[in-house]
């Protein structure tokens, strides 16, 4: 459940993070009940209605616990989260942030590893410094090229392919006959690093798993040549035209409406895009891996989770069973498998177990996940050991939509390597 609605990277807001006071206490009201608070965000699949449903169906398995609900005001709600904590306010529960950020501060509560253990298939997926303070619930794949069957047979195209020679070839081939290849959001900045992060997932990762931990290490940089080259990838596609005109002006929730609508044939989006797919012409649409130079397929792969708890709740039993009981609601699930394409975690259950109605789309995605194959964290979407510093993923989305219109990725990259050192001092 972390993407950009669910799971924006951390934004370099100049707030410090205090040690606040629990939001938690007792509601006399509702007799004498704890009254947590729980910080969500609302998107088009994960509304309202949804929260308010899931949350009243925890609190029915956690008796004594009452859930005000939080709404962040923008997609980041790790920003939203510092800001809370520098008033006092850091909540009970928070959904989908980049744990890292906040247990570098002492503000998180690692769940139990045998609860964690007994319930879900990658016990350690998200685990940071070895433990879970997110339980991890589902995963994407971050980010998975889907594709027009259509728009690819109108220009001849009869299969996706499968060596990024072969993609500039499919690009040309749409660009020819007068389709836009590839639909690009840039308006808002984590869209418009979509295909850079295919791209570095698949060239880098897809050679080092362990880069990212080797950057922590002084061992590698932005700025190395292999790094280079596979950035300048995603600089040709911008100079060759491959993208929409006036890229950087669409927003991201107009280009799932280009794309669906049959304005571009390709889109570098991750797997929760697998929620909007029409279901009226759902057969459209396949996906595919961001190819590499070889044809070897690499899955860029992150394991999302549901909510972090409090160190400083004033009530951590409380928070703890109701965190539990949501992230094991099968209810809740369902909505995000069918809404927002989430792949789910559980153990011993098969999609058919919770009762979902999915595209042939989403069955062939989600193969991706149960195959055995090379996954490799997603580039600046892990919640693991993976993730990266507090604000890089600020820094490394300038930099995508810079690289949109500049030739200067040296620049770019030693820019990002400043921005890590200084993360990290």
């Amino acid at each position: 459940m972390r993407h950009p609605r669910l799971l924006a990277a951390c934004l370099a807001v100049g707030l410090t993070l205090l040690t606040g006071c629990s939001a938690a206490s007792s509601d006399g009201a509702k007799g004498g009940s704890t009254s947590l608070t729980y910080l969500t965000f609302e998107t088009p699949s994960l509304t309202a209605s949804f929260w308010d449903a899931s949350i009243a169906n925890a609190e029915k398995q956690a008796p004594g616990v009452t859930v005000k609900k939080l709404v962040a005001p923008s997609t980041n709600r790790d920003a939203y989260a510092k800001q809370l904590q520098a008033s006092g306010q850091f909540p009970d529960l928070l959904a989908s942030i980049t744990p890292s950020t906040f247990v570098q501060a002492g503000l998180l509560k690692p769940y139990d590893q045998s609860w964690v253990d007994a319930n879900f298939l990658l016990p350690q997926g998200n685990a940071y410094k070895g433990k879970v303070y997110i339980p991890p619930t589902n995963s994407q794949i971050i980010p998975m090229v889907f594709y027009n069957k259509t728009l690819f047979a109108k220009a001849g195209i009869s299969a996706p392919p499968k060596t990024w020679a072969d993609f500039l070839d499919v690009c040309g081939k749409l660009k020819a006959a007068g389709i836009t290849p590839i639909e690009l959001g840039g308006g808002d900045p984590f869209a418009a690093s979509m295909p850079l992060v295919g791209i570095l997932s698949a060239d880098v990762l897809g050679k080092d798993p362990n880069w990212l931990q080797e950057r922590y290490a002084g061992k590698v940089r932005f700025t190395d040549a292999n790094v280079q080259a596979a950035v300048g990838k995603y600089r040709t596609l911008a100079k060759h035209g491959y993208f929409e005109d006036g890229a950087l002006g669409v927003k991201y929730a107009d280009s799932i409406t280009n794309f669906t609508s049959g304005k571009a044939a390709m889109y570098m989006m991750g797997s929760w895009f697998l929620g909007a797919v029409p279901k009226d012409h759902a057969a459209d649409f396949g996906s595919f891996m961001t190819p590499t130079d070889d044809g070897s397929l690499v899955v860029p792969f992150a394991v999302g989770g549901s909510m972090a708890i409090s160190a400083k709740t004033a009530a951590p039993d409380k928070a703890t069973a109701f965190a539990q009981a949501w992230s094991l609601d099968p209810a809740n699930y369902k909505a995000l498998i069918e809404g927002d394409g989430a792949f789910p975690m559980l153990k011993g259950k098969t999609l058919a177990d919770y009762g979902v109605t999915v595209t042939q789309v989403f069955k062939d995605s989600y193969a991706y996940v149960t195959d055995e194959n090379k996954k490799v964290s997603s580039f600046g979407w892990a919640t693991n050991d993976d993730s990266m510093p507090s604000g890089l993923n600020e820094a490394f989305y300038a930099a995508s939509q810079a690289l949109f219109s500049s030739d200067d990725v040296a620049g770019q990259m030693a820019k990002l390597d400043s921005a890590w050192d200084a993360a990290t001092k």
